[in-house]
């Protein structure tokens, strides 16, 4: 699925269809530095009904955040320098959980995830977001 945005109050309706479609619970997230990942991130968990403030886990590495039915885990792993340290903070319990798991940069852990994941890419060009998932 591709969807083109031209405005942030396009996000909600794209994330509540993308959420309709989910059938897994770890979802990656590509795009560049500045692409939205984060922003999207938090019209996903607005739409899994999440009350709680949403942040770029930039330097915590990992955000957790309620909803009605468990937990939603956000990754930022762009600061990770292996997939060992990915390990020694314990990733594999946050993937194994049972619980979403959102993940921006996961290039980082390649070789740590999961099957079956989803995937969601983000290009930003100079006046829109094309998010697409896979």
């Amino acid at each position: 699925m591709e969807f083109k945005i031209n405005s942030l109050l396009e996000l909600n309706s794209v994330a509540k269809e993308i959420i309709s479609q989910l059938q897994h619970k770890i979802i990656l997230f590509e795009g560049e530095m500045g692409a939205g990942k984060t922003t999207f991130i938090k019209a996903l968990l607005k739409e899994l009904d999440s009350s709680d403030e949403v942040s770029s886990p930039t330097f915590s590495i990992v955000n957790e955040y309620e909803i009605p039915d468990g937990k939603v885990f956000h990754f930022d792993l762009y600061r990770i320098k292996s997939e060992e340290e990915a390990m020694d903070f314990g990733v594999e319990e946050y993937l194994y959980s049972g619980n979403y798991c959102f993940i921006e940069w996961p290039d980082k852990i390649k070789n740590l995830i999961p099957e079956p994941h989803h995937l969601v890419k983000i290009i930003a060009d100079e006046n829109q977001r094309t998010i697409i998932f896979v």
